[in-house]
């Protein structure tokens, strides 16, 4: 399971949730996997998003941000699983990259030296709290969620079903007027997905939320 949501429109899984998951799967005898891909590396506030249910998965499997964009990936598991797999059971297109190697561990020291996992989480905050504040102003938000800086805002029309229109509007409008780079999610494509580097500033968090603002304005 992906502790958020990620393609699907970055929900965030109820803690309550992934803890009931991880009791069913010890009670008989399943492995619980967290799909860490989008999650991990301090990408919600903590260095693996399932922190935030306090439990403890059998099976990481980690990608993307372990190495800046890099490619490569890593499955992290127990000794003990990993001993049963038979010598060359395990291959993949990256398999042995030293180069791969290098850029995760150099991204793993930068995440550690620089504090990045409390950073996520206090400009994640400062995003969230400036998006709330936003359907105050603006009609059309339908909801605003996320951990760290794994953000999302749904945009709807007057009867609480999905504006993609609006969403690709206000996305586009945010790239022209502001050069601010924005994607969208969701099974319905109405939902837009705020994921800054893990670097990124109060300053450029207030960037971008005032460049949401004034798509909104914009498109109203």
């Amino acid at each position: 399971m992906e502790p958020v949501l990620g393609e699907g429109g970055y929900l965030p899984a109820p803690i309550e949730f992934v803890r009931g998951v991880q009791r069913i799967c010890a009670e008989n005898d399943i492995l619980f996997v967290a799909d860490e891909v989008q999650t991990g590396f301090a990408r919600t506030g903590r260095m693996f998003a399932v922190e935030h249910a306090g439990v403890e998965p059998d099976i990481v499997v980690m990608a993307k941000g372990i190495a800046s964009g890099f490619p490569i990936a890593a499955i992290g598991a127990r000794a003990d699983l990993m001993a049963t797999w038979a010598r060359g059971a395990h291959g993949g297109t990256y398999g042995a990259n030293p180069i791969g190697c290098a850029a995760a561990l150099a991204t793993i020291d930068v995440i550690l030296d620089e504090h990045l996992v409390t950073r996520s989480a206090a400009r994640g905050k400062r995003l969230i709290d400036g998006l709330r504040a936003l359907p105050g102003t603006h009609a059309g938000i339908g909801d605003v969620r996320g951990l760290g800086l794994m953000v999302a805002a749904e945009l709807t029309r007057p009867d609480g079903t999905a504006d993609a229109a609006r969403t690709a509007a206000v996305m586009q409008h945010c790239l022209d007027h502001a050069r601010v780079v924005l994607m969208s999610c969701g099974a319905e494509g109405n939902v837009i997905r705020f994921m800054p580097p893990l670097v990124v500033s109060d300053d450029e968090i207030d960037r971008a939320l005032a460049a949401f603002d004034a798509a909104l304005a914009a498109t109203a």
